[in-house]
Parts: structure tokens; sequence; C-alpha cells
């Protein structure tokens, strides 16, 4: 099963020379940096694990990676989201609908009983499983998009190929970019990547610096990638027409396709950093997560026409 070395290829973008690692060409449904974050899980021994439990949204490309993960490991998923869009559930797509057809048992709050508060209120994914849930020996908890230790492993061998790959170019420095969500592939990348003159730089999509900056702090680590900051403002899952039309641009480009939550808003700030970093070479992370665009697109087709 193939979820490393994955290959590098040369672009350009607004005339600009680029290197693109395809984490998205690894296992098809174990791709992108949820392939990385999860191989420790995939690769470790775990005898008496019989079902995974995992949290967020109906979309997320975690859910799709850990109903793939659990196939191989012949796990049951047990996935907790706030609720499912009845149009979603009428006409399932992008990850939700892999992951259902995975076997994944995904489960809203909002329908079970054991969630709701005496005030009217449904407890959150996170309280429900560590207080309801209470995962039993035989069950493996992975926090939200897979924020936790066991992703350092997977990450720490993304970064033994970029050294490898820097010092089969003979080059002295290099800029590796990604988007973040938790941030925890950027973080330990960078923890990886210091000290063989390989620089990380991501923007915060999910929250902002200070969010991101938290979860950093929360994995136990206090140095930190360079966080990059957007021009305009940004709300994670809001569509903006910038975000489509510089996605289009890239496939234009490059003859790739980026996924459209997170790699629009990092190839806008890196539109703004390129222009004062010209001495540098730079690596972007392919993050995979291309199943959502099965959902993304028809909403900002429906959109923007």
């Amino acid at each position: 099963m193939k979820i490393q070395n994955s290959p590098v290829t040369q672009h350009q973008f607004n005339g600009v020379d680029f290197y693109l690692k395809r984490d998205d060409q690894l296992h098809p449904q174990f791709s992108g940096n949820k392939a990385r974050k999860f191989m420790g899980l995939l690769d470790g021994d775990f005898p008496n694990i019989t079902t995974v439990i995992g949290y967020g949204s109906p979309q997320a490309n975690s859910l799709y990676s850990l109903a793939a993960l659990a196939t191989l490991k012949n796990w049951q998923l047990d996935f907790y989201v706030d609720h499912i869009p009845s149009f979603l559930q009428e006409n399932p797509k992008g990850n939700y609908r892999a992951a259902l057809a995975l076997g994944a048992n995904i489960i809203a709050l909002n329908s079970l009983e054991s969630a709701k508060q005496d005030d009217g209120s449904v407890l959150s994914s996170l309280d429900y499983i560590q207080h309801i849930r209470q995962p039993k020996e035989h069950e493996l908890f992975v926090p939200e998009g897979g924020r936790c230790g066991l992703a350092e492993s997977g990450v720490k061998q993304l970064a033994q190929e970029l050294i490898i790959w820097k010092e089969e170019q003979a080059l002295t420095s290099l800029t590796v970019a990604l988007p973040s969500g938790t941030g925890t592939t950027a973080l330990f990348l960078h923890k990886h990547l210091k000290a063989h003159d390989i620089k990380v730089i991501t923007c915060a999509c999910v929250g902002g610096n200070q969010y991101l900056t938290d979860q950093f702090l929360e994995l136990g680590e206090s140095d930190h990638p360079e966080i990059l900051v957007p021009k305009k403002k940004h709300h994670f899952g809001k569509l903006y027409r910038h975000d489509y039309d510089i996605w289009q641009q890239l496939q234009t480009q490059t003859s790739v396709e980026f996924e459209l939550l997170y790699d629009p808003l990092m190839w806008r700030c890196l539109v703004d950093w390129m222009p004062n970093n010209t001495g540098q070479t730079l690596v972007y992370i392919h993050q995979g997560g291309l199943l959502g665009n099965e959902s993304m697109l028809p909403r900002y087709q429906r959109k923007f026409d």
C-alpha cells in the first residue's frame, strides 16, 4: 500500500516557479494530509481495538480517511456530527457519500435523546464522546482532524522525504507551504524540518492566528511555523468569489486539481508572499481532499452561476 514517497512535480503560477509535493497521488482511499496523520494508526499494532471513534463535519476529509482506515484495519467507525443536513441525506455527496459506502456509522447528535440537555441544547461531539459515550478499552478515540501525537510519525516520514528531495536538488534552503485546519501537519513538519534549513509557512483556515497558535500549544510544541495572514478577512466555510477564481486559475495554469476549502486561502496568502521572496524555492504540499470538491463545487456554481 503506497502512503509515502509521493512524487514532486514542477509548475508555474502567475509566472512564478514552484514545486508540488503530490500527496494527492498516494493510495486512492488514503491520500493527502490525513494519510500522513493516520499512518501511525495504519501501521501500528492495536490488537484489542475493534472500533475507532471520531467526530467533525459530515463532509470532513477525516471522515472518509477514518472510514478507509477502519476498512483496512477491519474496525468499525463511529463518527459523530452535530447534524446531517436533509439535502445531504437525500443526495449524498463527497466525503459523506464515500464514507457511507465504506460502512461508516455516521451519528447525528441532534437525533440522540442522550445528547440533549435540560435547556434543550445538544452536547458538542467532543463532550458527548467524553462524557456519555466514554470510549472503552476496545475503542480508539481520534480527535478532530487527527490532532494528536499519533499523527507525528506519519508527518515525520513526509519531512524525511522533503529533506531527501532538498539534498537531491542540491538546495541550500527550501520553503514548504501548506494550509492549516488544526495545524497538526504544519507543526510537526516544522519540528522535523527546521534543523535542515527548511522553513514551513502556513495560514489559519478554520480560525484566526490565535486559534491556530492555541492548537500548536495544545500539542505541546513551543516552536511554531510562520503563519501568513490574508489581506482580506476570511470565514471558514463561507464562499468567496476570489477563492473560486484562484482555484480555477491554479487548475488552468498547472493542470492539477486542488481542493476548494483550504487551498484557495493559502494561495491567496502566497500570491502576496511570492513578490517579497523571489529567491526562495517553494514546495507546496498538496493536501488531497479532492472528494470534498464533489459538494463544494455545486455550492460555488449555485452562488456564482
